[in-house]
């Protein structure tokens, strides 16, 4: 078999891109809890500081991540998010101010981090990811610290998801105010999971859509759609499944930082979560489900277009061998088989009748058949 490379333009393919999943990681050899530095374009960075009790509420924006050192033991709780940073060096003095550990700042910026649960001597460590669809589908990371009375999320890129939680806080007549910080752990997580929800709405309509299309008329761009489809599937499964493992530790473990009655709304999340894996297994099969669909439609289509080229072949076979046979030319006055059609004045019409009442009876009779 040749090895030589594939030319998608000579076939009229489009080149399909391919979302492979890849972690960020050190040269062999690094020591533990080295921050990467990864070298990309500078997004506008946000650094928002949510301080608040039962009759308090403040929310400061500030520039620089040493600014927020004099709130480490501020009264009531205390929500730092770190929005679109980069800055490796800095960070990791901030880290060591607010004691957290250094592989859990490793995490942080070793991009491509599976969702986990980190539980260390100074603080217990989060990683989620958020995934949206605008144009194409996005998955960004957001990695979370959190002990008593303090949490910090950090937004690997985009603009900030937290707004609407923040206003929820705002409110007197919220729980937020009622409840400790892990009930602001669960509010963050329960919006990241029900974010999942308009995105798999939004993969549904697509399938819908391609199945209409595999019924009326398939083409080869039907199937670079389910394609797309399943690789959109494959990056909602490779974060749900072990999100749903974290939930699940956060609802049964003993930690002194969830409180029981948390516990409760977290088993709530956890539910969505096994909601989200039945409904992305469904999707899945479905679209292995149109895959088949579209090769059999292909392989019926070059059934019958095998079928008529068939027919006709079938029904000009007779009609070859009659006129081969008045066109051998033979001279009647020389040949003792006389052929006296040759000569006679309605040798051709009777000829062409002939040809008109075998191509008509075989169609005819192949009609019949239900051979078309």
């Amino acid at each position: 078999m040749s090895k030589s490379k594939i030319n998608y333009k000579r076939l009229d393919l489009p080149r399909l891109k391919i979302h492979i999943p890849r972690k960020k990681h050190h040269t062999p050899g690094t020591s533990p809890g080295t921050l990467h530095k990864e070298k990309k374009a500078q997004a506008e960075t946000q650094l928002i500081l949510v301080r608040y009790k039962k009759e308090h509420y403040e929310e400061k924006v500030f520039n620089n991540l040493s600014d927020v050192f004099e709130f480490k033991n501020a009264d009531g709780l205390t929500w730092i998010n770190i929005v679109n940073f980069n800055d490796a060096d800095e960070f990791k003095k901030f880290g060591e101010h607010f004691n957290l550990h250094p592989l859990a700042m490793e995490d942080v910026f070793n991009r491509g981090q599976t969702p986990k649960l980190e539980i260390y001597d100074e603080h217990n460590f989060l990683c989620f990811h958020r995934v949206t669809k605008d144009v194409s589908l996005s998955d960004n990371e957001i990695d979370i610290f959190f002990r008593d009375n303090l949490i910090i999320t950090v937004v690997e890129n985009g603009g900030d998801p937290f707004e609407q939680v923040r206003k929820r806080i705002q409110s007197f007549s919220g729980r937020h105010r009622k409840y400790g910080s892990d009930y602001l752990l669960y509010t963050i997580l329960d919006l990241l999971v029900d974010e999942l929800f308009p995105v798999l709405n939004s993969v549904g309509d697509e399938i819908e859509e391609i199945e209409d299309e595999l019924l009326r008329n398939p083409t080869k761009e039907t199937i670079h759609k389910i394609h797309d489809i399943k690789r959109k599937l494959l990056v909602l499964r490779r974060v749900v499944w072990p999100e749903r493992e974290v939930l699940s530790q956060l609802s049964r473990n003993e930690l002194g930082f969830i409180k029981a009655s948390t516990k409760i709304y977290l088993r709530d999340i956890y539910d969505h979560t096994v909601q989200l894996i039945d409904i992305i297994e469904t999707y899945r099969e479905l679209t292995s489900n149109m895959i088949d669909v579209y090769l059999s439609s292909q392989s019926n289509r070059m059934n019958e277009v095998m079928k008529v080229l068939t027919i006709i072949a079938t029904i000009f076979m007779p009609l070859s061998f009659i006129v081969g046979l008045y066109g051998m030319n033979f001279d009647p006055s020389v040949s003792p088989w006389n052929m006296p059609e040759l000569k006679w004045y309605f040798g051709y019409p009777f000829v062409l009748t002939i040809v008109l009442f075998v191509s008509g009876g075989m169609l005819i009779y192949f009609k019949r058949k239900k051979w078309f």
